[in-house]
């Protein structure tokens, strides 16, 4: 346990997602600001919302063509779709992550195409990193995509966590430090393949923290369970812990 705690305090002080100094055009970004509007006509009433007000700042779209609806506490049985999980959402994994709303982007087969949603806006100018929360859905076909004005990014696994209710997701970071400053399109896609695919996505930041490489993220790791072992031998050595 002593282990895991020093670990965790090792991820949180290297990594955690600071506010950036100056203002984003970018808005929305841990869904929060969602309003969600039954769409009356729809079959699916009273869970197919608007997508304005399920996801004000943000645009969706299944294939390259805009969604016209978002589901609300539900997802579509065995076809893409763009979801929305706030209060009244019983279920974990997927669930809400943090907050009141989680938006999950859920894909299928090839031909139904890719899930995505974004928006245009302006990286702060101090910020080095991109850094998200999410949860990817667990079947054969997991890829996920994060772009920026056409550019790919290549995100790196920060942290492993669970939110109070049972939720689990990873903390990712990206790179952003070489558009600091640039307008264009922030994108986050589910990869469709061939059986059901989704990404959850959630706390949505920019950061003046980088994100480390690979390498260095996991000699950080490696670091604190060294330190850890150490406190946890010296401990023994003081309360005269033994092997009986």
């Amino acid at each position: 346990m002593q282990i895991e705690k020093t670990i965790a305090m090792v991820s949180v002080a290297a990594f955690a997602a600071l506010p950036a100094q100056g203002q984003s055009t970018f808005q929305n970004l841990s869904f929060e600001q969602a309003n969600p509007v039954p769409i009356v006509p729809s079959e699916y009433y009273p869970y197919a919302v608007t997508p304005s007000s399920a996801l004000p700042g943000w645009t969706g779209s299944i294939n390259g063509v805009p969604v016209t609806q978002v589901m609300l506490n539900t997802s579509a049985v065995g076809q893409a779709s763009i979801d929305l999980f706030g209060p009244g959402y019983k279920y974990v994994n997927p669930g809400v992550i943090d907050g009141n709303y989680t938006v999950f982007l859920q894909a299928f087969s090839t031909s139904e195409g890719n899930v995505s949603l974004w928006q245009n806006g302006t990286i702060p100018a101090n910020a080095a990193s991109l850094q998200f929360s999410a949860y990817q859905l667990q079947t054969a076909n997991e890829a996920f995509s994060v772009s920026f004005a056409g550019n790919s990014l290549s995100p790196v696994a920060l942290s492993s966590r669970q939110s109070p209710s049972g939720q689990l997701y990873t903390v990712y970071g990206v790179n952003i430090a070489p558009y600091a400053g640039d307008t264009g399109q922030l994108e986050f896609t589910a990869v469709a393949g061939n059986g059901e695919s989704g990404i959850e996505l959630d706390d949505i930041a920019f950061s003046p923290n980088a994100v480390p490489e690979p390498r260095t993220l996991a000699l950080l790791v490696m670091g604190g369970v060294a330190l850890a072992a150490r406190r946890w031998r010296g401990n023994r050595k003081q309360f005269g812990g033994g092997t009986h």
